[in-house]
């Protein structure tokens, strides 16, 4: 019973870690607008639109590896 127990709370825990990143997005989202830059590509015709955030790709990747790098660093 003590491991069913544990897996409780570790989703409990979890759960509440998604809510918290998905607060924390719509926070950011409104300070700081990723995915309307101006390197960000939309394209549209008639019914048929093309959205390709790359400026925000290109920062989010820049901004992951930079976090990754100073976590895992040795």
């Amino acid at each position: 019973m003590g491991d069913l127990n544990q897996l409780a709370r570790l989703l409990i825990f979890l759960g509440l870690g998604v809510a918290g990143l998905g607060l924390l997005i719509l926070i950011v989202g409104k300070i700081f607008p990723l995915g309307r830059l101006p390197g960000d590509i939309y394209y549209s015709r008639g019914n048929f639109s093309v959205y390709f955030p790359l400026a925000t790709m290109l920062i989010l990747s820049l901004l992951l590896t930079i976090a990754v790098n100073l976590f895992f660093r040795r």
